[in-house]
């Protein structure tokens, strides 16, 4: 069997192989119809959506990644807590948020896709839109604060913590 003809069958093995753990998972089986269904699902949920996935990766630097996970894990419990705060403030001191248009050096589908994961996993940020062209993001900011100073902090900080890693890791 040459190794095309396998990468052909099973484009995705980890992917299959979660998949097939996954539904022997929830079905609380191992049985001889349970095991050959999920063998079914794990070879064919891969080969049905493999033009759903993105380009190829090319994973560089797996420290950069390792530290931007935690910053990101740090930054969920931090906006977490601002969240909160905003939620519950009184009247006069309401949160003020708003759109940041962030021009965007990050070109890799991959990247970008880890991009707008970290932007909707960090509550207060919502990622709104992409350029058609790639080369600017629409974000909503829950807390962005007043003037255009408060808006290019923000700029500046979703470039620094999570675009130039991602960047370092895809491109």
């Amino acid at each position: 069997m040459s190794k095309s003809f396998f990468k052909r069958c099973i484009p995705a093995p980890l992917l299959s192989l979660a998949l097939m753990a996954l539904w022997l998972l929830l079905n609380h089986s191992l049985s001889l119809g349970q095991c050959l269904l999920a063998l079914l699902v794990g070879l064919l949920a891969p080969l049905l959506t493999a033009s759903l996935r993105p380009t190829p990766i090319s994973f560089k630097k797996p420290g950069v990644a390792w530290h931007l996970f935690w910053r990101v894990g740090l930054d969920v419990l931090s906006w977490n807590w601002r969240v909160l705060r905003g939620t519950l403030a009184r009247s006069k001191s309401l949160p003020q948020g708003g759109f940041v248009t962030v021009p965007l050096e990050l070109r890799d589908p991959n990247g970008l896709a880890a991009l707008a994961v970290i932007m909707c996993v960090i509550p207060g940020t919502i990622w709104s839109e992409l350029s058609l062209d790639r080369s600017a993001l629409l974000v909503h900011i829950f807390e962005l604060g007043d003037g255009d100073g408060a808006a290019q902090a923000e700029i500046d900080l979703i470039k620094m913590r999570y675009e130039r890693p991602l960047m370092e890791i895809f491109e």
